[in-house]
């Protein structure tokens, strides 16, 4: 079983939610759309297992429980302001890349040394949304493992087929051999991302928050393409740039 130390741990170390294979995700959204099968403990204050003695009952057989924890200990563990009260640990998910390829016509984003927690978190769930296939990351990119940026999916996490990547080039060289286009967000983008066709296979890329993708990426790239932008604004978020795209491709395969 658990104990708080390993459960602290695991907030806080990558190393450690790698080696085990496991995170935790705050709140009650996270644990009530958790995969029965992936959860191995829940965690509650005492105050909240005593106002809501219906999520005990949701704990499914097997998991380990600790439902009385002193309110103050509790918030120790958070890692938000106004804890909700309710910690489940869950084992990390895994997805078949192969599966992803094998889908006809698949939409992929490749995330390259993305670093904010909240954008990643936004993208994940704006992915689902949108319909996209899978999500890839780069090697340096942020831990969708962390505590901020799982609980910025809002359970998207447990649904959006998700892989690492070592080499953002080769991956793209990947993706050409299996005939998936690939388009790159970029300031000095030669074509509208309104002027291209995200019918058949295709992949954006979505690059660092203050730098963008790098230049062995965007030569690496099919298409470099750019979002039009008024007044004296020189860039987007990256989350609102793969939005953007990401509802873009849903748009031209629904007509």
């Amino acid at each position: 079983m658990l104990s708080i130390k390993d459960i602290k741990f695991l907030l806080k170390n990558k190393k450690a939610r790698d080696t085990q294979g496991l995170f935790v995700a705050e709140g009650r959204k996270l644990f009530l759309e958790a995969p029965c099968g992936a959860i191995e403990a829940v965690l509650m204050s005492r105050s909240f297992a005593e106002l809501h003695p219906e999520y005990l009952e949701k704990i499914p057989p097997g998991a380990d429980v600790m439902s009385d924890i002193d309110d103050g200990r509790f918030a120790s563990l958070s890692d938000t302001r106004t804890p909700q009260g309710i910690l489940t640990v869950l084992r990390q998910q895994t997805f078949d890349r192969e599966q992803v390829f094998a889908r006809a016509c698949p939409l992929i984003l490749l995330l390259e040394n993305l670093q904010d927690p909240g954008n990643a978190g936004t993208i994940l769930r704006t992915a689902e949304a949108a319909g996209v296939t899978a999500v890839f990351l780069t090697e340096g990119s942020v831990d969708l493992y962390s505590p901020k940026t799982t609980r910025a999916t809002m359970g998207s996490i447990y649904r959006v087929p998700h892989f690492y990547e070592p080499d953002a080039v080769s991956f793209l060289r990947e993706l050409s051999e299996r005939g998936i286009a690939s388009y790159a967000a970029h300031l000095h983008g030669v074509r509208s991302y309104t002027d291209c066709s995200y019918r058949s296979g295709s992949a954006f890329i979505i690059g660092n928050e203050g730098n963008g993708i790098t230049d062995e990426t965007a030569r690496a790239a099919g298409t470099l393409i750019r979002i039009p932008m008024m007044g004296r604004v020189e860039s987007l978020n990256a989350a609102m740039a793969a939005g953007i795209l990401m509802y873009e491709a849903q748009r031209q395969r629904r007509l």
